[in-house]
């Protein structure tokens, strides 16, 4: 009788779906944040689905690991759906992983529980952030008012609901809104000034007032209210203050919930501000003028999980969690402005942007002279050659830097990572790169490339027997005897041939056949010259240099990438972050920020 193998353990259905789960869990983390998991085990965890991204608080989430141990590190991204953990000990990480692969947990932002999928990592790493500085002329003072004060005034913008003679009452799609003194017109952002609202500002604001120009605050008493209320959930777009319509120095007094504003920079940096309850929002200066504000419409804001909790959210990882919106009720106060401005920010200001005077309508051309210097006016920019590992601008100057069809011209991938930094030395703090490099794969979901348009029966050179065909602004070269590509047209490298032991001996680059899939990495691409007829002078002389010949092929090398590798490549600079990864007809794109 044969010998019989041990019996094997025979997993259940559920099993099975969970075990599939917890893979394609490990492909998302290193595909689209570079984690690599590790068959273990180790004291170190990655949680995917436990992250502040879907809802699961610091407290919610330390609340269940410390069921199997002590929890020496736990790290939170903003926005990431997964969570890291050391344990003090890999039996305790073990026994977590045993124990939460799998399990649902119910989050405060959803009906439907999460289930988390729980992999071990080789180590946990938590880098050092610099801290963010509030924007030029922004403060924010703490308990501003007493909590009676607050009672009153929330009282008071909830209580008066028929007051269409001293005010006007709109109802935004974001939020519920009030005005006095003026109506702010949100169809133009500005207010009309001749038209002031009877009875000015409420009596119950006067302290306010008066303790924001003694304490210098604001230059002058303001005569402009608008009193907003958010909802959970809601929010107000980005904005700069209109210009035209009020002085330098706007108040914004916070009551009943806090909430996080962001503030941005034209440069693309942003400082996350926490406003707490019954704290007064100074904005002047550049704060006021040049930094956009807004308030992300969302039920949960992401802030520090220990005090305290004014000011600027910093990016520490292992001390942020989640915290639930409120009702909050805002005062906002500001000065009507009775002569244009003529402030620091010309780019940015209405007053200045729309002056004639500082910005003329060209007239039309009466010369060549003329023209040229409006062409050149128009353009304000200039082209110049260069090396893309080293770019001749300096560092830092640059808001976007954009890369087509550049990088995969490096052929190694050191090169190629370097070409990379470059884009992101020119970038300033908060610049973008968009970066295109051609695709391995040029079929993507079923859908095929326009590269690989078929071309039956075409060759790439001409030669004996064969007709030359014009397809729009392309030609190509039909072989009347077979149809079939001749490929010593191509001078192919001795590589190409039957004897492996040649191959393995001549490791050389393989010549790519045009408008087909690709069957290396790196390889070479030909390129026909086309167009001849141009480059003949007006006397029939070829104007080509002498080793440039009609109908050549030259060979370009590429370094095609394939799915995941300029993400990969991407993140081995630490001082980027991946904003947008995707296909485009052939292409891998990203769009990076640097930080």
């Amino acid at each position: 009788m044969a010998a019989t193998s041990p019996t094997s353990v025979k997993l259940s259905k559920g099993q099975k779906k969970m075990l599939r789960k917890q893979v394609k869990a490990q492909h998302v983390l290193l595909k689209h944040d570079g984690i690599a998991t590790v068959s273990g085990p180790t004291e170190h965890l990655v949680i995917a689905n436990g992250g502040l991204g879907n809802g699961v608080s610091r407290q919610q989430l330390l609340e269940v690991l410390q069921k199997f141990g002590t929890v020496e590190t736990l790290l939170m991204s903003p926005n990431k759906p997964h969570a890291l953990v050391t344990f003090s000990t890999i039996q305790e990480a073990r026994e977590a992983h045993k124990g939460l692969n799998g399990q649902d947990l119910k989050t405060n932002g959803s009906s439907q529980p999460i289930t988390l999928y729980v992999n071990f990592v080789e180590k946990v790493v938590h880098e050092e952030i610099p801290p963010l500085s509030l924007p030029p002329g922004l403060l924010v003072i703490e308990e501003f008012i007493s909590p009676e004060c607050e009672k009153r005034l929330l009282a008071f913008a909830n209580g008066s609901t028929n007051v269409t003679k001293e005010n006007v009452q709109r109802s935004l799609k974001h939020r519920r809104v009030k005005h006095y003194g003026y109506e702010f017109r949100y169809d133009n952002n500005n207010v009309d000034k001749d038209k002031p609202l009877p009875g000015g500002l409420p009596e119950i604001c006067g302290d306010i007032l008066e303790q924001s120009m003694e304490k210098g605050y604001v230059k002058f008493k303001p005569d402009q209210l608008t009193i907003n209320q958010y909802e959970p959930g809601q929010g107000i777009p980005p904005h700069i203050d209109t210009h035209s319509p009020f002085e330098d120095g706007i108040i914004c007094l916070s009551l009943g919930a806090e909430t996080v504003m962001d503030f941005r920079h034209p440069a693309g940096h942003s400082v996350p501000v926490m406003l707490p309850p019954r704290s007064l929002l100074v904005m002047t200066g550049e704060s006021r003028y040049l930094w956009s504000h807004g308030i992300t419409p969302r039920k949960f804001d992401v802030v520090p999980a220990e005090m305290p909790k004014t000011g600027i959210i910093g990016a520490d990882v292992s001390n942020l969690t989640l915290n639930k919106r409120g009702t909050r009720t805002s005062f906002t106060f500001r000065k009507i402005r009775k002569k244009p401005c003529d402030c620091a920010y010309p780019e940015v200001c209405d007053s200045q942007i729309d002056c004639k005077c500082t910005n003329p309508t060209p007239s039309i051309p009466a010369s060549d002279g003329d023209a040229s210097k409006l062409e050149h006016k128009e353009k304000q920019f200039e082209v110049f050659n260069c090396d893309g590992l080293l770019v001749p601008l300096r560092s830092g100057i640059c808001d976007a830097c954009i890369s087509i069809a550049v990088v995969h011209h490096f052929s190694t991938e050191e090169r190629r990572l370097s070409a990379v930094k470059e884009i992101v030395r020119l970038l300033r703090l908060g610049g973008k790169g968009l970066i295109y490099v051609w695709a391995m794969e040029q079929e993507h979901k079923k859908v095929k490339s326009k590269y690989l348009a078929e071309r039956k029966g075409k060759c790439i050179q001409p030669q004996a027997n064969c007709v030359r065909v014009q397809t729009g602004n392309d030609f190509s070269y039909i072989n009347q005897d077979a149809n079939k590509m001749d490929l010593t047209c191509l001078k192919q490298p001795p590589d190409v041939t039957k004897d492996s032991t040649v191959k393995q001996n001549n490791a050389k680059l393989p010549v790519h056949t045009n408008r087909t899939n690709f069957d290396s990495q790196d390889l070479l691409v030909p390129w026909h010259l086309r167009g001849v007829k141009s480059h003949h002078k007006a006397d029939g002389v070829s104007a080509l240099p002498p080793e440039v010949k009609e109908h050549a092929v030259y060979h370009r090398f590429y370094h095609v990438f394939s799915d995941g590798e300029l993400e990969n490549l991407c993140r081995g600079i630490s001082n980027i972050r991946i904003v947008q990864s995707y296909y485009d007809q052939g292409n891998w794109c990203i769009i990076i920020e640097k930080c």
